[in-house]
């Protein structure tokens, strides 16, 4: 699923595009993606954009004077930018956005179809698509360790919880702990201050340098290449791959349809062996759960 880097990308690469365009038709191919009824679709034909917004992991398009249009891409949709009028593809497509000076693709790869899109009137009904998670390159320390620490939770799923944090799920949590030194099995509530610094600094930074290299890899063109799995990532889907500080192999925690991606010496006290757990056990309470070898 794009993550707040990738959003980031997205939002500026349509900002100068289509920002004081108007929207000259949209065209939807799939009747399951527009999950709104009121106000009706056709109500955005005509209109100009006058702004291009990140809620969370979603996209929202403003439209004059207070429509907004919530595009969640969620594991499998892109987004594409065509010259004028171009053609849905039959099996991908989900929808065109037909601009003067060209046409936004909204694609969604896989058989199940997951991406959405909302139409919302006014900044209140908007409000109510907002998960509620601190922004975590606008938080202060002390906002993030109140979020963090409101409950116990394992740092993997404090991380990508939205009503916590906005904006980071799978890939870019495994990043930011490698980057902390932290065990993604670690509880919240166990940290010590010294600990919870050290989060909060490679969450900000991980995510920055992280934007800052896919504004780069993009530069004046649209982001084509958006997935969750980038050859310059230290740990995220590198399974059996060297740790890039240590040269230890990278392990793995799969639980349901997740995973959790770590170093064993730098993050979890020399564990080595793969971890498969149900997402129960991965919330216990255990106070050996750093040096866990296997349930």
């Amino acid at each position: 699923m794009p993550e707040l880097p990738d959003i980031v990308v997205y939002q500026q690469a349509l900002s100068s595009r289509v920002v004081g365009q108007p929207l000259e038709r949209l065209r939807l191919a799939s009747p399951f993606l527009l999950r709104s009824v009121t106000p009706p679709i056709r109500e955005i034909d005509g209109r100009m954009v006058i702004g291009v917004r990140r809620l969370g992991k979603r996209l929202v398009l403003q439209f004059d004077p207070d429509l907004f249009l919530i595009i969640h891409l969620m594991i499998a949709g892109r987004l594409r930018w065509r010259e004028k009028g171009k053609k849905i593809p039959g099996k991908l497509g989900l929808a065109a956005f037909d601009f003067p000076n060209g046409t936004l693709l909204f694609t969604e790869a896989g058989s199940k179809k997951r991406a959405s899109m909302f139409l919302v009137k006014g900044e209140d009904a908007l409000g109510e698509h907002d998960p509620g998670g601190l922004e975590p390159l606008e938080a202060t320390f002390d906002s993030f360790r109140a979020a963090l620490t409101r409950e116990s939770h394992t740092l993997k799923r404090a991380l990508t919880d939205p009503h916590l944090v906005s904006g980071i799920g799978n890939a870019y949590s495994d990043e930011i702990l490698h980057a902390a030194t932290l065990s993604p099995m670690k509880l919240t509530r166990s940290l010590s201050d010294r600990e919870l610094r050290r989060l909060y600094d490679a969450t900000r930074s991980t995510l920055q340098a992280w934007i800052d290299r896919l504004l780069a890899d993009s530069s004046d063109r649209f982001p084509e290449e958006v997935t969750a799995f980038r050859a310059e990532m230290a740990v995220h889907g590198r399974y059996g791959k060297p740790c890039p500080a240590c040269g230890t192999p990278i392990q793995r925690i799969v639980y349901a349809s997740n995973e959790a991606n770590y170093c064993p010496p730098c993050q979890t006290g020399g564990a080595t062996r793969p971890i498969t757990a149900p997402r129960a056990k991965l919330e216990a309470s255990c106070s050996r759960i750093d040096r866990c070898r296997g349930c």
